[in-house]
């Protein structure tokens, strides 16, 4: 996994759309070198003062980016991501929600063969506040440089915890929004070993939600890796009725499979200090790196 630097080109996919206009103009405010983007039928038009190609081997060939941030509506996401890790991204971040099982199961696959890194789909990006990159569309503001990664199934946790670490002086290496599908392109997992090489980072913060069982997963990862630096997480849900969807197309309990009190559990046993509101968690991060 290779993240972008400071100046590093990135592209946008369907750049000329509104969410795409919108987000570009606020990631190259923050810093962002969005080099390119690629609309087909758009080529030679230019958002933001940046070109667009009707391609994206052609915007990549252009700009030299191996990062795209695609804004493609559900349905076209599938060709949209095949065309990109084609061209050779090695760092693509889906945006989009709705998109099929199916198809992410096929983006997945695809990315692992070409040895390239999927963020999402259906999640806010990527922030490194130190390199001034971001990817995706989540508020600056909330973030500053430091040493806590902090990734999250949520979006809106994502900015909120952010928000609470940098008010209590605690900046951030890198944020990352995993996504809030059952199927994700990178895990809590690949994110927690990758941090673990980051000299910058001092701890983590994960941000969990009902379904699934990442988690839990995550817990026996931890246990049995010797994982070194401090942790601690939050797991959002822990008042969600057992079968019913709170927002997130994985965030569903069946049984009692994917409560929140089953992966607090295992966090807590593999030493893993768990936070019961979004406000202790700077707190628990103090107390982590004292």
């Amino acid at each position: 996994m290779i993240l972008p630097k400071k100046g590093d080109p990135v592209i946008v996919q369907n750049i000329t759309g509104r969410y795409g206009r919108l987000h570009t103009r606020l990631m190259l405010d923050y810093g962002t070198n969005v080099a390119a983007g690629a609309t087909p039928g758009k080529g030679g038009q230019t958002v933001e003062g940046v070109p667009v190609y009707d391609t994206v081997a052609d915007a990549v060939g252009k700009s030299g980016a191996k990062t795209s941030v695609c804004f493609v509506p559900a349905e076209f996401t599938l060709p949209a991501g095949v065309e990109a890790l084609e061209a050779g991204v090695k760092l693509l971040v889906i945006i989009t929600e709705h998109v099929p099982v199916r198809d992410e199961l096929k983006l997945v696959q695809l990315a692992q063969s070409k040895g390239a890194t999927i963020i999402g789909p259906n999640c806010p990006g990527i922030i490194i506040p130190a390199q001034k990159v971001k990817l995706g569309i989540m508020p600056a503001p909330s973030f500053t440089p430091g040493g806590v990664a902090l990734y999250s199934r949520s979006g809106t946790l994502t900015y909120e915890i952010a928000g609470q670490l940098t008010a209590a002086g605690y900046g951030q290496s890198l944020a990352v929004g995993i996504g809030g599908d059952p199927i994700n392109g990178s895990t809590s997992i690949e994110w927690m070993d990758f941090v673990q090489g980051m000299p910058e980072t001092k701890a983590v913060v994960t941000v969990g939600e009902i379904g699934g069982d990442a988690e839990e997963r995550l817990a026996r990862h931890i246990s049995r890796s010797g994982y070194r630096k401090p942790i601690v997480a939050y797991v959002a849900g822990r008042h969600a009725p057992k079968e019913k969807k709170m927002g997130h197309a994985g965030a569903i309990i069946y049984g009692n499979v994917g409560t929140a009190d089953s992966k607090i559990k295992a966090l807590n046993e593999a030493g893993v200090r768990v936070a019961m509101t979004p406000m202790e968690v700077p707190a628990l991060v103090k107390k982590a790196l004292a």
